[in-house]
């Protein structure tokens, strides 16, 4: 099945959501799918070009859709603090979908901020973003945050004495710590839900062995070459790959602080299913401290 279908997906209609990393791949899809549901979805991205491009894409395909455009650079605070300067004129935000990313870098590289760069997006810059989101979110009712995971963090460790990877950096190393930052960050954040009364629902997915752009734009090389081989035989494509993220963003099913991916054989594909979730993702000790540091890092705070 390629993405969720109409009737798979409650009515968004009306329901205000942003999703990052959605000019193409398992973003783009998941836009679809929700502006196919009714939601008034924001697509974030980079390249201003193909951003517009992905909003008339939509709209050509989905009559009367709302969606728009705004830029935002995950890998820079002060873009992530203007976004959400701009975002404070609406009332409220249903949704929020932390899907952008980048993987196995194979050099390392720093954000504008000075953070390494999968630590630094595929974490600290979610983490900033949801903290300067919050108020329009505790605003409304019933928001859900759904953060990308990956398989990835079943061999991540957090290095708090090497976090930046500073003194040794190695691509898939650094790609499973930000990608068990994420999750942890989920946890942590329907535990601080759930004590101080926010409401919110914080889950997490991860879209398996999806044919997306991340492996061409990340590893390269052999390992590049390896998942081209094997994606026509145990991957899936973009649009099946967002179907646990869209399940998390909009299922009545779908439970506070849940991990979702594919059901299949090793969670490479299949239909949205509850996703395994490794015991040092669990560490709530770790999980606090990592809350603390990012805040430290970012300058952001959720009270």
């Amino acid at each position: 099945m390629a993405g969720l279908t109409k009737s798979e997906i409650a009515s968004q209609l009306g329901r205000p959501a942003v999703v990052t990393g959605a000019t193409g791949g398992l973003g783009y899809e998941a836009a679809l799918a929700l502006a196919k549901a009714g939601a008034e979805v924001i697509l974030t991205g980079r390249d201003d070009q193909k951003g517009r491009s992905a909003v008339e894409k939509i709209s050509r395909e989905v009559t009367g859709a709302k969606v728009s455009y705004e830029r935002l650079d995950l890998a820079s605070l002060a873009s992530v603090a203007d976004f959400a300067q701009r975002m404070h004129s609406r009332q409220s935000l249903d949704l929020l979908i932390n899907n952008a990313g980048v993987m196995a870098l194979p050099r390392r590289q720093t954000t504008a901020d000075g953070f390494e760069m999968q630590f630094g997006t595929n974490h600290l810059g979610h983490f900033a973003l949801t903290a300067r989101l919050m108020p329009l979110l505790r605003r409304a009712t019933g928001a859900r945050v759904v953060s990308l995971s990956s398989l990835a963090h079943r061999t991540g460790l957090i290095d708090f004495g090497d976090l930046q990877g500073a003194r040794l950096y190695s691509p898939w190393k650094a790609y499973g710590q930000s990608k068990l930052a994420c999750l942890m960050f989920v946890l942590e954040l329907q535990r601080r839900s759930d004590a101080a009364g926010w409401k919110l629902i914080s889950n997490a997915a991860h879209p398996g062995f999806a044919r997306t752009n991340l492996f061409t734009s990340g590893p390269g090389g052999l390992v590049s070459l390896a998942s081209g081989f094997a994606a026509p035989l145990f991957g899936h494509s973009a649009a099946d790959g967002a179907r646990p993220i869209l399940f998390a963003a909009t299922s009545p099913e779908a439970k506070p602080g849940a991990y979702y991916g594919p059901g299949g054989f090793g969670e490479l594909r299949g239909a949205p299913s509850r996703a395994l979730i490794m015991p040092q993702a669990r560490d709530a000790a770790a999980a606090d401290r990592l809350w603390d540091v990012s805040e430290k890092m970012t300058g952001t705070s959720f009270e």
